[in-house]
C-alpha cells in the first residue's frame, strides 16, 4: 500500500510559478513510479508528467513540456512538480499517482494509488 498526499496548490497569476509536492508513505520511494495528472471542471483527468521509479526516465504531456519539471527525492519520499510560465488553461485539481515499479505510462488506469488532489488556479 502507498499513501499519497499532495500539497502546494494555490492561486497564482498567469506567468507565475508554483511547486507541487507529493508525499508518499507505506513503501520505499525508489520502488514506485509517480505521475501527476490534472482534472479541470467538466473535463476528464489528463496526464501531466511521470517519473519512473529509478528517477531516470521522465515523460511530459505536450501541453506542459518545457514549462513543468518533475523530480523525485527518494530519501524524503517526495515527488515534486515545478510549474513555470503558468497559464489559465493550467487551472485544475492536480493529483499524484503511484505505480509500483511501473514503466511510466500516461494512462489513468496504469496507476494503483492516488492522492486526494490539490487545487491550482491561474488567473489571467
Amino acid at each position: 500500500q502507498v499513501q499519497l498526499v499532495e500539497s502546494g496548490g494555490g492561486l497564482v497569476q498567469a506567468g507565475g510559478s508554483l511547486t507541487l509536492a507529493c508525499g508518499a508513505s507505506g513503501r520505499a520511494a525508489e520502488t514506485y513510479t509517480v505521475a501527476w495528472f490534472r482534472q479541470a471542471p467538466g473535463k476528464e483527468r489528463e496526464f501531466v508528467a511521470t517519473i519512473r521509479w529509478s528517477g531516470i526516465y521522465k515523460d511530459y504531456s505536450d501541453s506542459v513540456k518545457g514549462r513543468f519539471t518533475i523530480s523525485k527525492d527518494n530519501v524524503k519520499n517526495m515527488v515534486y512538480l515545478q510549474m513555470n510560465s503558468l497559464k489559465p488553461d493550467d487551472t485544475a485539481v492536480y493529483f499524484c499517482a503511484a505505480d509500483p515499479y511501473g514503466p511510466g505510462r500516461r494512462g489513468v488506469g496504469s496507476y494503483d494509488y492516488w492522492g486526494q488532489g490539490t487545487q491550482v488556479t491561474v488567473s489571467s
